[in-house]
């Protein structure tokens, strides 16, 4: 496996890491997540449910989109020794993927943001490189 393929590789399982991480959280602490973001809605909701809860769905959804689109990085990664053409376009259809995650960080916490940046880029320009491609391509680099 050649250099450029194999740090593709690490960075795809980092960022999977740090998503995974980031959705166990959302999961697990939605309703701290989901005051922090609206605010505490107050007691005075007209009926049985208050609006924190709804919002707290909310926020296990978003973990769980969180959860899927990191396990859809870690398996693109750990299947890459298999050479097959489509994990070439899934590791940067990923990679653009990952782009939208330091974009949400970096009103909250600017320096997260821009830890989640850097690798993203890489990870959208890794798999264009010309060894990456060879190498999913069954060419002999």
């Amino acid at each position: 496996m050649p250099d450029a393929v194999r740090s593709l590789r690490l960075l795809m399982m980092g960022l999977g890491g740090m998503q995974a991480v980031l959705g166990l959280a959302l999961v697990t602490r939605s309703m701290v997540v989901a005051t922090a973001v609206w605010g505490d809605g107050g007691s005075s909701s007209p009926c049985c449910t208050a609006p924190d809860d709804d919002r707290a769905g909310m926020v296990v959804v978003a973990g769980l989109l969180v959860l899927a689109v990191s396990a859809w990085g870690v398996t693109t990664a750990l299947k890459f020794p298999t050479r097959h053409q489509n994990l070439r376009v899934s590791a940067l259809a990923y990679g653009w993927m990952a782009l939208p995650f330091s974009l949400a960080f970096f009103p909250v916490i600017p320096l997260l943001g821009f830890a989640w940046l850097v690798p993203a880029v890489l990870a959208v320009i890794r798999p264009n490189q010309p060894e990456s491609r060879a190498w999913f391509n069954l060419r002999p680099v």
